[in-house]
């Protein structure tokens, strides 16, 4: 690690190509600007799958950040297919906040961004905690639970009803979720999602000591190498770790609707501009198709997984750098549609 802190030229798109050429060639221009380093595309198409590696592999450990959230928009659908809560089921039915300002607070207005919580903790001493980290490009989110509890108990949600994107609230419903179930965070998202996908090679760390070997190193966008984020208890709300394999496993399932908690993609209301949202999941109209989509940014990775439902088409790219990687996701996915 001592050697990776020490690197002091920014990384350059790595010229360590495999995999389909064909994708390779429509991919390296949307991606190559920039500061890059390893970056894998994953194209799927009415069935057809191909993958493009640039320095990096199907089984290579990135951060998603906040496709997490989609994710933990799936858990609250497949939680209300079982009973266990319902949209309107408030935080201080499975929590303990009660009394507090988010007591009230919907699991629904969590996964949908419309709790009126802010986008983390306003208290003096997290903000200054958090601002000090990522000058130093390490995880801001270092609460447990507990902390994310006082946290949660301090806030003065604003109004609810207006889309206003919060990971404070993804990280609340994840951790309301697994009460309700009885269990860890990390533990339900296994069991409920990624067991029965098959994603044996995602998973939730949590702290720096559950990271597994191989993982790889991230870049801030000035190409300086950033610290893992794990968030701990906020999590919920972005630390998981996938490798490209195992999110092109996520995306069949969503295609053909074999995923638990489908109902979660699913638009509800209205969200930035003409977008709306379902539990997590967004989805936009462009051009003559509709987008379903969600992406993510940790101090060293982003990554995007866009949807074309209607064609049974998705992609897939993951970045070990910050520079984002949307644009390029959306450019591949508005291809040519192929005949069925």
């Amino acid at each position: 690690m001592a050697d990776v802190w020490r690197r002091t030229r920014p990384p350059a798109l790595s010229t360590a190509v495999t995999d389909d050429a064909e994708l390779v060639s429509r991919a390296r221009p949307l991606i190559e600007d920039g500061v890059r380093d390893r970056v894998s595309v994953v194209e799927i198409d009415n069935g057809l799958e191909r993958e493009a590696h640039f320095g990096s592999s199907g089984d290579a450990s990135f951060e998603i950040g906040s496709i997490t959230k989609a994710m933990t928009g799936m858990l609250l659908a497949d939680a209300i297919d079982r009973g266990e809560v319902a949209e309107r089921t408030r935080l201080d039915e499975l929590i303990p906040v009660r009394g507090s300002g988010v007591a009230a607070v919907t699991l629904g207005d969590l996964a949908c961004h419309r709790s009126g919580l802010p986008r983390l903790s306003s208290r003096t001493r997290d903000a200054l905690g958090a601002a000090i980290a990522v000058a130093v490009r390490r995880d801001p989110y270092r609460a447990d639970l507990d902390g994310l509890l006082a946290q949660a108990r301090a806030a003065a949600p604003g109004p609810p009803g207006r889309m206003a994107y919060s990971n404070l609230g993804g990280a609340l419903l994840g951790q309301a979720l697994a009460a309700a179930a009885g269990s860890g965070y990390a533990a339900l998202l296994t069991e409920r999602l990624l067991a029965p996908l098959g994603m044996i090679d995602t998973y939730l760390p949590v702290t720096k000591d559950g990271i597994r070997p191989g993982a790889l190193t991230g870049y801030d966008q000035r190409g300086r190498p950033a610290g893992p984020w794990t968030m701990n208890a906020t999590a919920p709300a972005g630390g998981v770790r996938s490798t490209p394999a195992d999110m092109a496993r996520f995306a069949r399932a969503v295609l053909d609707g074999s995923a638990p908690g489908m109902s979660a993609l699913a638009p509800r209301w209205d969200a930035d501009g003409d977008g709306r949202i379902g539990y997590g999941w967004l989805t936009n109209r462009i051009g003559d198709r509709t987008v379903t989509w969600h992406n993510g940014a940790t101090g060293g990775f982003a990554s995007m997984l866009a949807l074309d439902r209607d064609h049974r088409r998705a992609v897939l790219v993951l970045s070990n750098t910050a520079a984002p990687v949307d644009g390029a996701a959306v450019a591949l996915l508005m291809g040519p549609i192929s005949p069925r």
